[in-house]
Formats: structure tokens, sequence, C-alpha cells
């Protein structure tokens, strides 16, 4: 039955986070994988989501099933943070949420709804991109395209031959856009740059797949929202991806949500009608432990004033590193590729750093990163940051 199966290659970035558990080296640093770490190198628990879990062990009660679009207060409470609260397509209840496995489930959902809503759609992904976005659209059964974003000559955006290339996708094809933080490159849009994509996608008629992995890790929770809320405010339909993975750092416990903004209120609820039968035919219902506390946190007045505290100073240490291995660096890198590591921002860097030089940092110092030279900064603290500034250097 399964001789003709050929073997799973893996994850590039989860192959390699196995690889650095297995090195048996003292002073290995693992820089690959998207996860924030202290400056003690430990996964945090935040003190808001401790608060919340401590209350609900004392309020233990039976488990039923969820309803396929998960609970809705949590789902109340993604469309405060997500849109805002001065968001009028939410009071007018023209957007469509549900609860998912995280941003990846976001990912997964939307893309199987609009397989079936918009068949003959294609999926246009920026240069590079996160690579699990190309595996979810083409499992779905998309074609998947790419626009030009990144410009490895200068470390920033190629702006207009982005443009260019939205001009000329057809209409009502899928663009997928990274809110803030872009995974792999770290480099965003400003906001005049994000008003003139969102005004060529409105003229075009694409439909936007916004995805917002790190809200809070880029500026602030409303910046990094910017480009969600101006489409919004444009009445222009989208479909918006969130995770609580990075932001409340719940990676196992899989929070997310989907947004469909829609035209009209009874628009609204057709399509999350299509939404739910989508997670029925993957896994039926959400889990609840993590979405009760993600609600409880942000519908707590005092415990999501802690959570923002907790997490503007997790942004601030990104930063602070950022700047701290810039200096290390100085006068032992070419300027051009030095200044990437300030003038990006978010969790990722594009170090400039080639495949063969990344596999060097691996085998000859215990460095790791992925190997298109993506360096996850949330990595780096004072007691590692000296390991790797003498590799990065020496390779």
């Amino acid at each position: 039955m399964f001789e003709h199966v050929k073997a799973f290659p893996g994850d590039p970035i989860l192959s390699l986070n196995e690889d650095f558990h297995d090195d048996p080296r003292d002073n290995k640093v693992n820089l690959s994988i998207g996860i924030y770490f202290d400056a003690y190198g430990n996964l945090p628990v935040m003190a808001a989501v401790r608060d919340a879990e401590y209350a609900l062990a004392g309020e233990i009660e039976p488990r039923p099933y969820l309803p396929m679009a998960g609970l809705p207060d949590y789902r109340d409470a993604v469309h405060q943070l997500v849109f805002g609260n001065a968001c009028s397509a939410h009071t007018k209840q023209r957007i469509a949420t549900l609860q998912t496995l995280g941003g990846s489930g976001a990912l997964k959902v939307g893309a199987d709804f609009l397989r079936r809503t918009l068949p003959d759609a294609q999926v246009w992904i920026s240069d590079p991109s996160w690579e699990n976005h190309r595996v979810v659209f083409e499992r779905a059964g998309f074609i998947v395209n790419t626009y030009p974003y990144y410009d490895s000559a200068t470390g920033g955006v190629r702006f207009a031959a982005m443009l260019d290339a939205l001009r000329v996708i057809s209409h009502r094809h899928i663009v997928l856009l990274h809110a803030c933080c872009h995974n792999p490159t770290g480099v965003d849009l400003d906001r005049n740059q994000w008003r003139e994509v969102i005004s060529l996608i409105e003229k075009k008629e694409l439909l936007p797949f916004v995805d917002m992995a790190y809200q809070g890790f880029g500026m602030d929770l409303e910046d990094d929202a910017f480009a969600v809320r101006e489409l919004t405010a444009r009445g222009i339909s989208c479909l918006v991806a969130n995770s609580f993975s990075k932001n409340f750092a719940l990676y196992g416990e899989r929070c997310g949500g989907l947004s469909v903004v829609c035209q009209s209120d009874e628009e609204a609820t057709r399509v999350l009608g299509q939404l739910t039968g989508a997670v029925r035919s993957n896994y039926s219902n959400p889990p609840t432990y993590g979405a009760k506390v993600v609600h409880r946190v942000l519908c707590t007045p005092a415990l999501q004033e802690s959570w923002k505290s907790e997490l503007a100073s997790m942004c601030r240490r990104i930063t602070v590193m950022r700047h701290a291995i810039y200096e290390r660096l100085q006068g032992r890198i070419p300027d051009a590729i030095l200044s990437r590591y300030i003038q990006q921002r978010g969790m990722f860097t594009y170090t400039g750093l080639s495949a063969e030089q990344v596999d060097r940092l691996r085998t000859e110092h215990g460095v790791y990163l992925v190997r298109s030279g993506r360096m996850c900064i949330a990595g780096l603290n004072e007691q590692n940051i000296h390991v790797v500034a003498n590799a990065i250097a020496s390779v």
C-alpha cells in the first residue's frame, strides 16, 4: 500500500531546531526558530498569563466541545485587539471571526475557504516569505506565485518593483501580506508605502490576506496593526490571520484567529458559516484552555495592562539586542551588511550571510541560523552575543 511513499524532507526550520537540541556542545546558540527568549535564554511565562492561569485553576469546570467557530468571548477579544475599539466594521458586525489553531490554522482554514469560494484565483506571496505560506496554499490547491519584495543589495524593500508586480495581477487574485515584522527579512513597509499598496489593491480588486503573527513586536500593538485597520477603514474585503503564540508566549496552546472583513452583516454571517464548515472538515472545533487564558488577560483591565507592559519590554529587549550585535560587529563586517541589524525590525533579520557561511556557523561554532541567513534576534542575550559576533566575524 505504501511502498511508493517518499520520505518527507522535513520542515527546514523545525528540523534545524531538532539538530540544535541533538548538538552536544555547551556553547551552542539557537537563532533559527521564531521564538522569543528572555535575557537569560529562557522561554518566558508572562506575568499576566500566569495570573490568569492561577485564576482559572480555581474555576475548574466540565470541558464540553466548543462551537466550531470557537469561544465567543475569545472571538470578541480578537476583534478588539486586531481591529481596534473604534472600528465601524466591528460595530456594524461586518467582520466574521473564528478561533483557530494558531496563525497556521488560520492560514489553513482561510486557504480552504478561498479555494471553494474563488476557485480560479491564484495566490501571490512576497519574495521571500515564510516557507509555510507556499506549502499551505499549494496543498489547498492554489497556484502560488511571488511578487518582488526584498532587496538583497540594500537590505530594504524593492518597493517600485513590488508595485509594478501588483499592477499586472488579475483582479480577484489573492495577495498575501505581512502586517509587521516581515518573516523572514525583518523589512516592513512604512505607512505611506502601505497606503500606496492598499490603494493599488483597491483599484485592481485584489483580495488581501494579511498574516499578523507578530503584533506588538514591531513598534507597538496599534502601529503593527496599521495595514489591517487601513484596509478595514477603506471598506476593502480582506482576510486577517493573527496569532497569540509570540505575543502571549503561548506557543504550545495554538491560539489564533481568522477574521474576514465583509461588505455587510448578512454577508459576514454567510462567510462565518462557510468558515465553520472548513473547520469541521479539518479539526471539528478548537481547544478551550488557551482561549480562556487569552480572553481572561484581554478582558481583565489590570491583566491587560500588565500584558501590554511586559510585551512592550520584550519588544524593547529585541531592539537592545539589535544595537548590541551591531556594536560588536562594527569594523568586522562590511557596513552595508552591518546596518541591516538596526534598520530592520521585529524578531528576524536577514543577515546577508550565504548558505555556506551559515553552514560554517553551525558546524564550526555551534551557532544555528536558517540557511537563508535569517537570524532570530530574540534568541540573543548578554551571555551568548559575544559568541555569535565572533562567529559571524570569522566566517
